[in-house]
């Protein structure tokens, strides 16, 4: 369903921790998410709080998920007394498999959660197929000598 590509992305996400760097668009910082299979749907949350709905960015190319968001500071008339939650910007490719139906992604932003619903594809689906009988076919063959 979903393929990882970036074995270094968890060490820069590390790394952005540790020495409070700002993501940028040129090296944004990934953002934590989960992805599970709930009946015929693939389900995608990302963790994003405090990103305003319009500063979130989905879009979709080929079998290529991209997420965008962008957190800014709170304003530059206050002086900060702790700042630990990270700013700037954040991003997060998916490679989805053929298996998923990209045109029917349901997205929906909730409480700091962006939820992403994408359906299994018909052709994924399992089913049965039916085995057909002949009397004639199953008959031994007699054979002249």
């Amino acid at each position: 369903m979903l393929m990882r590509t970036d074995p270094f992305r968890e060490l820069d996400r590390l790394t952005q921790q540790v020495f409070g760097t700002p993501g940028t668009w040129s090296r944004p910082t990934a953002m934590p998410m989960d992805a599970y299979r709930d009946g015929d749907q693939f389900v995608v949350c990302f963790d994003l709080p405090g990103v305003t709905p319009d500063a979130i960015e989905l879009d979709v190319e080929r079998n290529v998920l991209t997420v965008k968001a962008e957190r800014r500071p709170i304003g530059r008339d206050v002086e900060m007394q702790v700042s630990e939650r990270p700013l700037g910007a954040f991003s997060r490719q998916l490679f989805l498999g053929d298996t998923l139906d990209t045109d029917q992604i349901d997205a929906k932003y909730d409480a700091g959660v962006l939820t992403l619903r994408i359906p299994i594809a018909e052709r994924a689906k399992p089913r049965k197929i039916a085995i057909s009988s002949s009397e004639n076919d199953d008959a031994p063959k007699q054979i002249d000598a």
